[in-house]
């Protein structure tokens, strides 16, 4: 089939007025976005600063007080120094402090000699929230282990010949849980925008009848796809813009990546979103029905089964399965690799296949349908 670029025109133009006297085509693609990405953005994140610690130190000592130092220095801890076990308890109990930390009486004196006592502290831990418990803990022993680092250092303990393990963190040195999350809630914000530019614009079109008269037009079902798609694809893009540029100098996240190859998979996807929101007001002409058929098909695998929050490879394994139909997970894969890694071939490549047979399937299925259900 063939566009007569002429009636396409026509069409387009005809998209673009109905855009500029009804806003709210323009509210979903600017204002959404950009209060989705701040509330999301702002809010989810996997990082835990100044988790309240009770401290319990039953004596008193120079290598104690260097702990003691190590943990008020600790950004992601914020340390109460209990004046008992009880008062410790009771902090506990009450929601105040989310552990324990107790240094018996004879700590210093095992510490002093640890290779005929070794010095054990004890950390009670509130596990209600698991993920938290298991982060305090962490931080508790890094700020042990930065004491032990540089007592270490003083001493010139270190023997000749000793095992000296260096870390260092690729991609996201600075361990920000914000760096990982933002890219994948603005496929999240994509997703939603796309589908429901085209779900709730066309379903108003059915209700109001305005859907019959342009097929009534001299215009086959390409060329009114092809104008609907190729204005929203621009209104889309420029949607896609605006978040890829808060997500840089708001939320701080570095964009390794080329900018025409983010280009070119947001489009992918974007056609993708778009196909999928005609499908959906072809087969629910009704914008009540499109909008929650249009939240149902975005939310779930965009937040759930795209590795967005959760690790693919921790999930059972015909669920890993299941992820491979789920475009978003392509868009997110390839958004994390692009803004912290680079132009990483070896990932993006499957990635824009797999975007690319989603957005064709998505195009194709759409046309289907919509003749379908008009003949």
């Amino acid at each position: 089939m063939t566009f007569r670029w002429q009636i396409l025109r026509g069409l387009a133009r005809k998209e673009v007025l109905q855009i500029l006297r009804d806003p709210s085509a323009l509210l979903i693609a600017f204002l959404m976005p950009v209060v989705l990405l701040f509330i999301n953005g702002f809010g989810l994140s996997l990082d835990a600063h100044k988790l309240k610690l009770a401290a319990v130190v039953e004596a008193g000592s120079s290598p104690v007080r260097g702990i003691e130092q190590a943990l008020n220095a600790s950004p992601y801890l914020s340390v109460y120094w209990a004046p008992s076990g009880h008062a410790a308890r009771l902090a506990l109990d009450s929601g105040q402090v989310r552990g324990i930390l107790t240094m018996r009486e004879n700590f210093a004196q095992r510490l002093a000699n640890p290779l005929r006592w070794p010095a054990k502290a004890q950390l009670a831990v509130n596990a209600t929230d698991p993920n938290t418990g298991t982060l305090l803990s962490g931080y508790v022993q890094g700020a042990f282990a930065s004491w032990l680092a540089g007592t270490t250092a003083e001493r010139a303990l270190t023997q000749p010949g000793g095992i000296s393990l260096e870390t260092r963190f690729w991609y996201n040195p600075d361990l920000r849980s914000t760096n990982f999350i933002v890219p994948g809630i603005i496929v999240l914000v994509m997703s939603m925008t796309g589908t429901l530019l085209t779900a709730l614009i066309v379903s108003r079109e059915w209700e109001r009848g305005t859907m019959e008269s342009m097929l009534a037009a001299p215009a086959t079902m390409v060329e009114l796809a092809g104008a609907k798609l190729g204005v929203y694809f621009v209104l889309g893009m420029a949607s896609m813009a605006v978040a890829a540029f808060l997500t840089v100098t708001v939320f701080g996240v570095p964009l390794r990546g080329s900018v025409l190859l983010l280009a070119l998979i947001s489009a992918l996807f974007l056609i993708f979103a778009l196909a999928q929101g005609l499908f959906i007001s072809t087969i629910a002409r009704n914008q009540f029905v499109a909008a929650q058929l249009s939240f149902i098909t975005t939310m779930m695998p965009s937040m759930m089964l795209s590795g967005m929050l959760f690790d693919i490879a921790s999930m059972p394994r015909w669920l890993q399965i299941l992820t491979y139909f789920m475009p978003p997970r392509y868009f997110v894969s390839a958004l994390q690799t692009l803004f912290l890694a680079g132009n990483v071939w070896s990932v993006l490549l499957p990635n824009l296949a797999g975007l690319a047979v989603a957005a064709v399937l998505a195009t194709a299925a759409t046309l289907a349908v919509t003749r379908r259900r008009l003949d």
